[in-house]
């Protein structure tokens, strides 16, 4: 690759959202924007020190602007969670980036170990026009991918267990996820947890409103904040099928208990607010029951700490565990498994725990 270490500067950059300017900035302007600039064209190199300065503030190992990635990864059909993601330019392009370099080097490791796993990608031909159809849908998939009327275990899994490849990455309070096609696969992104005590009743249902965005075909007819609504629908059918929200819940409701609702949450998975617009959907309470529902739970601070723990990881393993395999299988290094995961080969090794 010609001008290798610009092109990965560019990279890194925009990754961790920077400007030129910001850049030098964090360099305490050791490096002028003027010379940043001329490395990323290719027109000046930059000595061992301000490499290794350059690693630390883009937090990427030096390695990483020497090693031409295996394959090129272009993200087609990208698809936020609209009016929910509220991100500025500059972080829209660090989450891209992120992504496509992760999927680089996922993509590549699949290459290397010949790795081809069955597609069972839930496609959904009839046309999406209102929630009923949105409700239709999610039967449809719990009934080919034989879910039967329980609890989804961890919504991530199930989704990397069909074929989809799900990443995680650093990223703004206000991006939840996103979906994308490279070369005919699809692709789910979503914000890493930030704390292992998170919860992760809202990753479950944005992995499934990604998957809406990947497998139905929305009438043109409907505005774009309709489309989200109708994903949102899915989302919440999939996770609390119809027969079991009328059983539990019944009908012609005037209120819940908060003790009701955290043993929904604790069961389905599922979070209050996307429990009341499933009961407003299916016409268990009236639009006025529903608007004083969400009076109260924006008066009791629950979107800022909702009650109730579902108990599941919800965390993509399928790149790392590939990482592994290879390595057991003698088919990867040390130093490539710790170019794979993203790590120096030093912060790679403190992980490795050999058994046999």
């Amino acid at each position: 690759m010609e001008n290798l270490f610009g092109s990965r500067l560019v990279s890194a950059r925009k990754m961790a959202g920077m400007s030129l300017q910001d850049l030098s900035d964090k360099m305490k302007n050791v490096v002028t924007k003027q010379s940043l600039n001329k490395y990323e064209q290719g027109k000046m190199k930059p000595d061992s020190e301000v490499s290794i300065l350059l690693s630390n503030v883009l937090d990427v190992p030096v390695d990483y602007f020497y090693s031409s990635p295996g394959i090129e990864v272009k993200l087609d059909n990208i698809s936020y969670r609209k009016f929910i993601s509220k991100i500025s330019k500059n972080e829209q392009i660090a989450i891209e980036e992120k992504a496509k370099e992760t999927f680089e080097r996922y993509l590549e490791l699949e290459e290397v170990l010949n790795f081809d796993e069955k597609l069972e990608y839930f496609i959904y031909d009839k046309l999406i026009e209102n929630a009923e159809d949105a409700e239709d849908a999610a039967k449809e998939l719990r009934k080919k991918w034989k879910l039967g009327y329980d609890p989804i275990p961890d919504v991530v899994e199930m989704l990397e267990d069909k074929g989809y490849k799900v990443i995680e990455i650093d990223a703004p309070d206000g991006f939840d996820g996103m979906k994308a096609d490279i070369n005919g696969k699809k692709v789910i992104v979503l914000r890493k947890s930030q704390s292992s005590n998170e919860d992760v009743v809202r990753k479950r249902f944005t992995a499934l409103h990604e998957l809406a965005h990947h497998s139905l075909k929305f009438s043109n007819n409907l505005s774009e904040k309709e489309e989200e609504n109708l994903c949102h629908a899915f989302a919440s059918a999939v996770l609390y099928p119809e027969d079991m929200a009328r059983k539990e819940m019944h009908k012609n409701r005037f209120r819940f208990y908060q003790n009701e609702l955290v043993f929904i949450k604790e069961r389905w998975g599922i979070s209050f607010s996307a429990v009341f617009n499933r009961a407003k959907q299916l016409g268990i309470i009236s639009a006025y029951v529903y608007k004083q529902f969400n009076i109260g739970y924006r008066e009791r601070k629950f979107h800022l700490n909702e009650p109730g723990r579902f108990l599941s990881r919800e965390k993509p393993v399928r790149f790392e565990r590939l990482i592994y395999l290879g390595l057991s299988k003698e088919a990867i290094s040390v130093n490539d498994a710790a170019f794979f995961s993203g790590k120096t080969v030093g912060e790679f090794r403190k992980h490795l725990q050999q058994l046999v």
